[in-house]
């Protein structure tokens, strides 16, 4: 059998596929329109594979209120994974957090606080005082968190935003966009797993006081486990939400409602909307091999290639089997190789249209091979080359 034979039977084994259609309907139309949305900006986005399936004014500079916490808490999570930072470590409150206006963790001057309580009294209280504190103890002063939490938006690419405080108050020069926010809640979610459970926690109790968690989703629907609520009368209700169902998980951003009902219903329709007219499906699992292809004046004569991370697509409903997989491999592989080196591509369309893609890479390091292997390999592919004249 020949290698291209051998490739189109992978093919059609491994994920079904049809040909393209010259005149086909074009994938954004397979899908009913967006409901309406009373907020200045919104978006819903998969997690997995980052497709946007609906928003508005998505880029539009917007006050964040307490949504900054999730850059907050983001900062401290990574600070921890550095081994910067410990739960069990002791954070003493300054009189500034003391101070600290609007909802509050009800901390005291002096005292010694865990960070884990800390961050749970941002998650689930969205304490203001606990922001200052925890921002205090990471980096002594509020403004110097700021730039780190700046560093990290850069990094995580949220073009469209800079952050002056760790709470969220109202201040000159605060801001975000529905688009960065579900980046850095993308980003949360995948980096942090062990954490992130604490989004989802009803009501936390600190120093006798039990304070509830305001996102009214986690009572009304058992598939939402987070993540964050805000307001300020500048930037009005805001709610980012994060819903799991059946493995496919929706991220939504609301910002800038008239009540804290209304940014609970506002992302009830857009996950609703999402998870009910759109699926996403796991093509390719991560780190597996899809093809063994051929290399040249190596110790082994093939390697196996595959994709870094799982390869997932999302797509209308009741469309699955109308999607189709091709798979580019390099020609001309030559050792030494090494984990990781890109040879090609695996992309993933539907009516024509590119949903998902991915680079091939190697699985494993593989060097020369001897100089026996090295001088047949040199006359066999010059005798291809010959051969392909």
């Amino acid at each position: 059998m020949t290698p291209f034979k051998s490739f189109i039977l992978f093919l059609c084994f491994y994920l079904p596929a049809v040909a393209f259609q010259a005149n086909a309907e074009p994938a954004e139309s397979l899908t009913p329109a967006v409901p309406s949305i009373a907020a200045s900006a919104f978006i819903l986005q998969d997690f997995h594979t980052g497709k946007v399936l609906a928003e508005n004014n998505a880029d539009t500079k917007l006050a964040p209120a307490s949504l900054t916490k999730i850059m907050t808490v983001y900062v401290a999570f990574k600070e921890l994974g550095k081994g910067h930072l410990h739960l069990t470590d002791l954070a003493t409150v300054s009189q500034k957090a003391r101070d600290a206006t609007g909802s509050r963790m009800f901390l005291e001057t002096n005292q010694q606080v865990k960070i884990e309580d800390l961050l749970k009294g941002i998650i689930i209280q969205s304490g203001n005082d606990a922001s200052i504190a925890l921002a205090e103890h990471i980096a002594a002063q509020e403004s110097t968190f700021a730039d780190m939490m700046n560093q990290h938006a850069a990094r995580l690419g949220m073009k469209n935003t800079h952050f002056t405080n760790s709470d969220g108050l109202p201040v000159e020069n605060h801001y975000t966009t529905a688009r960065d926010l579900a980046i850095l809640t993308t980003a949360l979610i995948n980096e942090f797993p062990d954490y992130y459970p604490w989004f989802s926690q009803k009501e936390f109790t600190f120093n006798k006081i039990t304070q509830h968690n305001r996102n009214l989703l986690l009572g009304r629907d058992e598939s939402v486990d987070g993540v964050k609520t805000g307001h300020t009368d500048d930037a009005g209700y805001c709610l980012v939400a994060s819903s799991l169902r059946e493995g496919m998980r929706l991220i939504s951003v609301v910002m800038g409602t008239k009540s804290s009902k209304a940014r609970a219903d506002e992302n009830q329709k857009l996950l609703n909307y999402g998870f009910r007219f759109f699926e996403s499906h796991r093509l390719y699992e991560g780190k597996k091999p899809l093809k063994e292809a051929k290399l040249w004046k190596g110790a082994e004569s093939t390697v196996p290639l595959g994709v870094a991370e799982d390869l997932y697509a999302t797509i209308p409903r009741r469309h699955y089997d109308e999607l189709k997989a091709t798979i580019v491999v390099d020609k001309k592989i030559t050792a030494p190789v090494k984990e990781g080196d890109k040879f090609g591509s695996v992309s993933v369309a539907l009516k024509g249209e590119v949903v998902s893609q991915k680079d091939l890479i190697a699985l494993k390091s593989i060097e020369k091979g001897n100089i026996f292997r090295r001088a047949y390999d040199s006359i066999m592919m010059m005798m291809e080359k010959s051969d392909d004249k």
